[in-house]
């Protein structure tokens, strides 16, 4: 099947490029982008365009930053095309509902992608926890914003998520695994003075889970969430592609690179199957944090 990448960034050349090209369903046909282009592949740089000279591509999937990603949301379901979603899904919850009613509307697949659940250790986690209590539990997801955002301002601008943009990855673990859904109890977000979106953020979640994401952390990078059971501890380490029960490894491996060919299979399986997958539970508990938490004011950033 013939798809078009939205948005040719950083994210779309480490991983949905690579994916594409040895997907065996999907022939990466066009890129639109204003500036970034992938070599032998046709470039367009308005969406509106691409999707008036193609045709006969019948799938898009848009990398494009949360707020600017609605209108060419929109205008790929209106075209009648199936769409595949970056996370987060959207700047809002309210614009991921209408994109869900448009997608119907159109007879179209929409799938809302959360590529840390393809992670290697995730699905023998949820297995696991199946039958388990939970007594408490801890997220620790520290990374360095210069490393892998570096000069991405838009990601500190109103709609641009902060910290819960790496953050929304552990939380999509999270919602995936436990045997029972969590809601938000109280949060503390720390804006710079000089940004629009929090540089950390301290989360309490019910069933004692307690989450620290922080977008400052500098040499090796922490992405772990760590449950008591009834059964003794689980561990899920190196965003979720780790399993450790009792604290030994028993699933995965340190490697993060089977994550996008995952969602492309999946996306694959969805057109074939004329479904869609729109789950809204880690931008639930995001939105929540902004609506209930606490806003501290700490030192400016700058790149």
């Amino acid at each position: 099947m013939k798809i078009a990448l939205v948005g040719i960034g950083k994210i779309a050349l480490d991983q949905h490029v690579p994916a594409l090209r040895a997907s065996a369903d999907w022939d990466l046909a066009a890129t639109v982008s204003r500036s970034g282009r992938v070599e032998g592949v046709e470039a367009f740089t308005e969406i509106g365009a691409m999707l008036e000279a193609r045709p006969d591509i019948g799938a898009v999937s848009l990398c494009l930053p949360p707020v600017p990603r609605f209108a060419a949301a929109k205008a790929v379901l209106r075209a009648g095309r199936h769409l595949m979603l970056e996370k987060p899904p959207g700047a809002s919850l309210s614009e991921v509902h209408a994109l869900q009613a448009l997608a119907r509307e159109a007879g179209v697949t929409i799938y809302a992608t959360w590529h840390s659940r393809m992670a290697l250790g995730v699905a023998a986690a949820k297995r696991w926890l199946a039958d388990k209590r939970i007594e408490s539990g801890r997220i620790i997801w520290r990374e360095d914003i210069r490393h892998w955002h570096p000069g991405q301002d838009w990601i500190l601008e109103a709609g641009g998520m902060g910290v819960f943009d790496p953050g929304i990855n552990a939380l999509s673990i999270l919602t995936e695994i436990l045997p029972a859904p969590v809601h938000l109890r109280a949060a503390t977000l720390d804006f710079p003075a000089n940004r629009q979106a929090p540089i950390a953020a301290r989360l309490s979640l019910s069933g004692g889970i307690e989450a620290d994401l922080d977008f400052l952390q500098t040499g090796p990078q922490t992405w772990d969430i760590e449950l008591v059971t009834d059964a003794g501890p689980m561990a899920l380490r190196m965003g979720g592609n780790l399993l450790e029960i009792a604290g030994r490894p028993v699933e995965g491996q340190k490697d993060i690179m089977q994550e996008y060919p995952a969602l492309y299979a999946r996306m694959a399986g969805l057109v074939q199957d004329g479904r869609s997958e729109v789950d809204l539970a880690p931008m639930v508990l995001v939105a929540d944090a902004f609506t209930m938490g606490q806003r501290a004011i700490v030192a400016p950033f700058d790149f």
